[in-house]
């Protein structure tokens, strides 16, 4: 299996913004982790979307994964009780994945990583 690269919402970095530095570091590390295998065991298909849930802690990832373009874009971050809200998640974008509104890895990762140190 090749290396992922690993895009970001625009969103996502709004996302994270709210969670401890604690729980940030361990999301980003699984989120790091997802360039080697976007499938890793405990991972959970979405109902009725090409989406993909994996849990950290009391958190959760939504991404989409594109083997054609390998690629794995993270849609949302977030605490459980409110990651799953409609409002981004109704429908998957129609047609191929489109990369471009994401940021890249560096983009959202690097504030992240800023916060922390």
């Amino acid at each position: 299996m090749g290396k992922y690269r690993v895009v970001f919402r625009k969103s996502v970095a709004q996302d994270l913004r709210p969670i401890p530095n604690r729980d940030l570091r361990k999301i980003l590390a699984t989120i790091e982790s997802m360039s080697e295998d976007p499938r890793p065991s405990g991972i959970e298909k979405l109902s009725g979307q090409d989406r993909y849930r994996i849990r950290q802690g009391y958190y959760r990832i939504i991404y989409e994964v594109n083997d054609e373009e390998v690629v794995v874009v993270i849609i949302k971050a977030g605490h459980r009780k409110d990651v799953y809200r409609r409002s981004e998640l109704i429908a998957p974008a129609a047609g191929p994945l489109r990369v471009a509104p994401a940021v890249s890895s560096s983009g959202a990762a690097m504030e992240m990583r800023a916060r922390l140190e």
